[in-house]
């Protein structure tokens, strides 16, 4: 009697992780060895087959090496069970009831296309079996199941690789915003940094910069999140890097423009007018606010791309909020020559002083499913005034959670704050 055998066993998960396009690169990788048989054979001698292999789920039909077809096991049993049938094809050949267009597969198919196949063929191959062929003569049979559990492997290891590489990229990401973490705590007595991801790596950013007489201090949000949002933070710290100078950390607003410029040139987003069939073209750019602090003056020059500035003095019973500019940067629709204003406010000692990304404010929440808002932000700061920084951080967050209940986290979460020396 024939015997089925599986021809690869499945791999070692090491071996897998190092070689996950080996894990199942084409047809022959799932063949399965069944004896055939010819279209001379009858549909008892068939029978007698299914009988003593069990889990034999399909037998092929070939003759002169060339497959004519495939016998369904179930679909054979069933015809076979109808009045009369066993009387009737007992005897006859077995190609009364077997697949005369079954799915065959070259044994150099990739398993993606021979999903696709599968997906695309008759509802019936989900369950079924396909024949495997090498230039045209017969190999063997592969299982769909066989298939589909190839796919799911491989694409869980490509997934993985993908999780994998977003992961070290988060590393590659905070190690460069370690440097103005450093900073911070060697020139702020109290302050806080919240910068929580919504998809391990962030389009939030943030920077931190002493100089002799001062400090430069910025938070952006750009474009997007994930993986897109954090290309975007990179370009974004390469434009700023290069526009720092003694001139434009003084000029919040210069740094602004500086940036915007650069970025449009580097990314052609010069016109924002697109015609039906002209090459696509990005529209990426950033909100952002930056902030110069002058030692000597206690004054603060704050210059903001639709990112506000919160402060709250100690005497005060409210927060003062500084609007910033209503233009992003780096946009197509945002002017070349773009300006955006200076603001300047004296500080008193222990002023705090706040940046928020619009993933704190417009996360939704509630029972009525609403933004967490501008109210609610200043509400919690301050119920927390005469806490630490890093105190304050925590209640931001857990006032922010609290609210946002079972709803998504819809952006990344960014905040900066400090109270002035």
């Amino acid at each position: 009697m024939m015997r089925m055998t599986q021809i690869v066993a499945d791999r070692h998960q090491e071996q897998v992780a190092a070689e996950p396009e080996q894990l199942a690169r084409v047809a022959a990788d799932l063949l399965v060895e069944v004896e055939p048989v010819t279209s001379l054979v009858e549909n008892r001698d068939v029978y007698k087959i299914f009988e003593v292999e069990p889990e034999l789920i399909g037998l092929p039909v070939v003759d002169d090496g060339r497959a004519t077809g495939l016998i369904n096991r179930n679909r054979f049993m069933q015809c076979l069970a109808r009045p009369f049938h066993r009387e009737l094809y007992w005897h006859k050949s077995c190609t009364a009831f077997m697949d005369a267009n079954p799915l065959v597969a070259d044994a150099g198919m990739s398993v993606g296309d021979l999903s696709l196949a599968i997906a695309g063929g008759a509802g019936s191959t989900l369950l079924d079996s396909f024949v495997v062929v090498e230039d045209g003569r017969y190999r063997g049979m592969g299982l769909t199941q066989g298939v589909l559990r190839a796919v799911a492997r491989l694409q869980a290891e490509k997934n993985r690789m993908v999780m994998d590489s977003i992961a070290y990229g988060s590393v590659i990401q905070n190690s460069l915003g370690r440097s103005s973490r450093l900073e911070m705590r060697k020139v702020l007595a109290d302050h806080f940094l919240l910068w929580e991801p919504r998809d391990v790596v962030s389009g939030d950013f943030y920077y931190f910069r002493e100089f002799d007489d001062g400090f430069l201090f910025g938070l952006y949000d750009c474009t997007g999140h994930g993986v897109p949002g954090a290309f975007m933070t990179l370009i974004m710290s390469s434009f700023l890097q290069g526009s720092i100078n003694t001139e434009s950390c003084r000029d919040p607003g210069r740094l602004l423009g500086e940036i915007n410029r650069q970025v449009k040139r580097a990314m052609g987003q010069i016109d924002h007018q697109h015609s039906e069939g002209t090459e696509h073209r990005s529209d990426d750019g950033m909100d952002a606010a930056f902030g110069w602090y002058d030692r000597l003056t206690g004054k603060l020059t704050y210059a903001g791309a639709h990112i506000q500035l919160y402060l709250l003095t100690p005497q005060a019973n409210e927060i003062t909020i500084v609007a910033g500019d209503r233009h992003g940067v780096g946009y197509a629709s945002t002017a070349m020559d773009e300006s955006w204003t200076n603001h300047e406010v004296l500080l008193d000692r222990d002023t705090a002083v706040y940046l928020f990304s619009d993933g704190v404010l417009d996360q939704l929440g509630g029972e009525k499913r609403i933004a967490f808002g501008r109210r609610r932000l200043c509400a919690t700061l301050l119920k927390h005034r005469e806490q630490a920084m890093p105190e304050q951080r925590v209640a931001l967050l857990d006032a922010l959670t609290c609210y946002q209940g079972d709803e998504i986290r819809r952006d990344d979460v960014s905040a900066f704050g400090f109270r002035a020396p």
